[in-house]
């Protein structure tokens, strides 16, 4: 279960990156009409190639979960990240599109904590 799950976060992250690196404007114009975006493309630019970078950092803790769970964390403390700011400004928010991927990413941060622990006692056990 762990390897696809790892694959699974790298295409979700990637897709994410991707549709705001290069289609911010069509993205926000298709879900969020009459919210401004940002005045400057960098403020989004920015975090989505954040998440190609973690894209890559969750295809390769697919590629070997238990020598690579020192990444684990990290992609532990993406998805508290996200959805601490996320939960914090729930009632407040106006576009309905981050909540969706709030609720995806607590999901995913439930099974990284799992596989964290998971692969502790792996690594335990080949000692």
């Amino acid at each position: 279960m762990i390897k696809p799950l790892y694959f699974v976060a790298a295409i979700y992250d990637a897709i994410l990156g991707i549709a705001f690196l290069f289609a911010a404007d069509s993205v926000f114009e298709q879900f969020m009409p009459g919210i401004d975006l940002p005045n400057h493309d960098g403020y989004i630019q920015f975090p989505a190639a954040l998440l190609l970078v973690f894209a890559l950092m969750y295809a390769a803790i697919a590629r070997n979960p238990v020598r690579n769970r020192n990444l684990i964390p990290y992609g532990i403390l993406l998805k508290v990240s996200y959805c601490s700011v996320i939960l914090y400004h729930w009632t407040t928010l106006q576009a309905w599109i981050w909540k969706p991927f709030c609720i995806v990413d607590i999901i995913f941060l439930v099974l990284f904590v799992y596989t964290w622990r998971a692969t502790g006692k792996s690594a335990g056990a080949q000692n």
